[in-house]
């Protein structure tokens, strides 16, 4: 009786050590992740051709004002050392002060990113309310002409730069046809800091202030940069939905469905759909993680005042404590949207959590 009682005992414990390990392997991977990328950040700042001293003090400084700074910034001190302050700073929230703004890079990136995850949500939505069904309809015709423009269409979007695009919708959407507003940021110029700032998203905080004039002009501008990161994200959501939809078909679970007498929407749509969407899903985060952190130069051509336009203006002004302050927030929005999908994925596929 003891026996049996400790092996269910040990039965029961089983699945909660594999929990453990499995959720100590991943924070170990996690933690590797980031210490990589604060490493490399790191080393980006001390290989750079910019003298770190002299965007701060500017050229014309005596040596007395320079030497001062070289001390004070640790610059004295072994590279060792100099990354262990890096790395007690930046794990206590510190980047540093922005030579550019003299505010701490904290607030800075604070008050910018909001308009880069409004801006990269809507691109993504627009990925997937039109991807996941045209990547369906390629699968479902594979080799016809359905197939073959959807293809066609992913391809081109794929594969043209973004910037050819943006430049693209601006001469024929807002210079020939007036349909969007002017890539002067957000909203008109005389509609700016009206609105209070609650999430720093202008459409919802002009939503929540009741202003729809604003609301509307601020859709106007947001459209087209947004339809541009989306057409990017549609084109590889498409793809993706398409391989992953072609073998699902190709399974016998369909075949049966198929000869059972169920309609070929239900086969599809509640079935096949239904299987692949826990795949989909890691692709949508690697998606939406690649419009936060590749739209600078659609933030740049639309003078979109988001993270991307930060790290330029920093980058062309030499302020290094914003690029890598930057750079960490967008490697941990990156890691931080793959671990949601991995637990995601784990929620919806039992056979991940077994």
């Amino acid at each position: 009786m003891t026996d049996t009682t400790a092996a269910a005992g040990r039965r029961r414990t089983a699945p909660l050590v594999r929990r453990g390990a499995a959720l100590l392997s991943t924070l170990g991977v996690i933690a590797v992740t980031m210490f990589g990328l604060i490493f490399v950040t790191f080393i980006i700042g001390r290989v750079m051709p910019v003298d770190p001293v002299l965007a701060v003090v500017g050229e014309r400084a005596s040596k007395e004002i320079y030497d001062r700074v070289y001390f004070e910034m640790g610059l004295d001190k072994s590279l060792v050392e100099q990354f262990w302050i890096y790395l007690t700073d930046v794990l206590t929230g510190n980047f540093g002060t922005s030579t550019l703004t003299a505010r701490p890079v904290v607030e800075d990136i604070a008050r910018v990113f909001p308009a880069t995850l409004e801006l990269a949500t809507i691109g993504v939505i627009i990925g997937i309310v039109f991807g996941v069904p045209m990547g369906v309809t390629a699968a479902v015709y594979q080799g016809r002409w359905p197939d073959h423009v959807v293809r066609l269409f992913g391809l081109f979007g794929y594969s043209m730069p973004i910037f050819w695009l943006a430049l693209m919708g601006l001469i024929i959407f807002y210079g020939n046809l007036d349909w969007v507003g002017a890539p002067t940021g957000r909203v008109d110029v005389f509609y700016q800091d009206i609105v209070p700032p609650v999430t720093g998203m202008i459409l919802i905080d002009s939503a929540i202030a009741g202003d729809w004039t604003i609301f509307w002009n601020a859709v106007s501008h947001v459209v087209l940069p947004a339809a541009i990161l989306g057409y990017y994200s549609l084109a590889y959501i498409s793809r993706m939905t398409r391989s992953f939809m072609i073998e699902e078909l190709s399974k016998e679970y369909v075949t049966t469905a198929r000869v059972k007498g169920l309609s070929e929407r239900a086969v599809i749509w509640r079935h096949a759909v239904g299987n692949v969407s826990v795949p989909l899903i890691t692709v949508i985060a690697l998606s939406y993680a690649n419009l936060l952190e590749g739209s600078v130069l659609t933030e740049t051509i639309f003078s979109w005042p988001g993270l991307g336009q930060y790290i330029t203006n920093a980058l062309l002004n030499a302020d290094m404590a914003a690029v890598l302050g930057g750079t960490v927030v967008v490697g941990l929005t990156f890691v931080g949207l793959n671990m949601l999908s991995d637990v995601l994925y784990r929620v919806l596929d039992p056979r991940a959590r077994s």
